[in-house]
């Protein structure tokens, strides 16, 4: 009889023991053993990754890129939301020597480094030396804002050509856009010659005389002259030098401009206000077509005579008194507003 095999397994806990007695003298069945979990072969085979082909490649750099484009959006969108949120600065500059300037043209005194001032003298600098505009805006109210045509078709050389220009009278209290075009217009004349504003009372007895030019290639037009005469009782004549009484006291009022005039009053039915002309259109007549049109207009039915005392003016400045002195032959009285 052969010996009994001895089997040790490694994959249990109870170790197989044979029958004592077999039933017979065959071989064992070791079809019947439990096989192992996993094949120790199996454990140690080398494992073999699968190489990706160019489409794989392809497909997957183009995941990378579409990945990073969406992370740098993302990452804009955030900066540019930040940005947002964020207030605006200004950059400020601390200058030392503001100084006061006059300007040649305008004769307008400002601080040369501020910027109102300097933004103030830019916009009066360009009305005062080419006026301000007369639209089709301020034409379509002129029926309704009682404005009359004085002469129509006045030739007129302005700078370069001869063009056809008009004289109108407008009611200086008039509204609407005519209104706020004439509050421009006087505001620009009484901050060129360093004079105040007229009361509503005034204005309400006064006519504006424009001087209006066309503009070339346009239908628009340019005021570069204006007159304000009002309604007056009295003025007084002007005097060559100062006269004294036998008492020694003075018998005249001096007025600026280094005019002298006689206390004593005089009937007087229109005083000019206001006398402005652009610096541009200077020297070529508008004034005196101006005041020609007051003397013959103003008082309806009636033409006043300067030379006799029947239009009087307001302080006038340097230049007004000399147009005054022209166009009145000494006849111009003064009176006070």
């Amino acid at each position: 009889m052969l010996p009994r095999p001895q089997v040790k397994h490694t994959y249990a806990s109870r170790s197989y023991q044979l029958p004592s007695s077999p039933t017979d003298n065959s071989s064992p069945d070791l079809g019947k053993r439990k096989r192992p979990l996993l094949d120790s072969s199996i454990l140690n085979a080398p494992s073999f990754k699968k190489r990706p082909n160019a489409f794989e490649l392809l497909k997957c750099s183009s995941e990378k890129i579409t990945k990073s484009q969406k992370l740098k959006t993302k990452a804009s969108q955030k900066k540019v939301a930040s940005e947002s949120n964020t207030k605006s600065l200004t950059q400020l500059h601390f200058v030392v020597n503001k100084t006061l300037r006059t300007c040649p043209k305008c004769s307008f005194s400002y601080i040369q480094g501020a910027l109102e001032d300097e933004t103030l003298h830019k916009k009066h600098c360009l009305r005062v030396q080419r006026g301000l505009e007369w639209a089709k805006e301020e034409e379509r109210e002129a029926d309704k804002a009682g404005v009359r045509v004085i002469e129509d078709l006045i030739r007129f050389k302005a700078v370069g050509d001869d063009v056809f220009a008009r004289i109108i009278s407008v009611p200086a209290n008039a509204g609407g856009k005519i209104g706020a075009k004439l509050s421009s217009l006087f505001d620009t004349i009484n901050l060129s010659l360093s004079a105040p504003a007229l009361t509503p009372e005034t204005l309400k007895v006064s006519k504006a005389y424009l001087f209006l030019i066309p503009v070339a290639n346009t239908t628009r037009e340019r005021i570069v002259g204006c007159i304000i005469a009002q309604r007056i009782t009295s003025a007084m004549n002007v005097v060559s030098r100062p006269e004294q009484d036998v008492e020694g006291s003075s018998n005249v009022v001096h007025v600026d401009g280094g005019l002298y005039c006689s206390p004593q009053l005089h009937p007087t039915p229109v005083g000019i206000s206001r006398l402005f002309v652009s610096v541009t259109h200077r020297r070529l007549g508008i004034a005196t077509m101006l005041l020609d049109a007051v003397s013959k207009t103003f008082v309806y039915g009636c033409v006043l005579d300067p030379t006799k005392g029947q239009i009087a003016f307001s302080q006038p400045t340097g230049d007004g008194q000399k147009t005054m002195e022209r166009w009145g032959k000494g006849g111009i009285r003064i009176y006070q507003e």
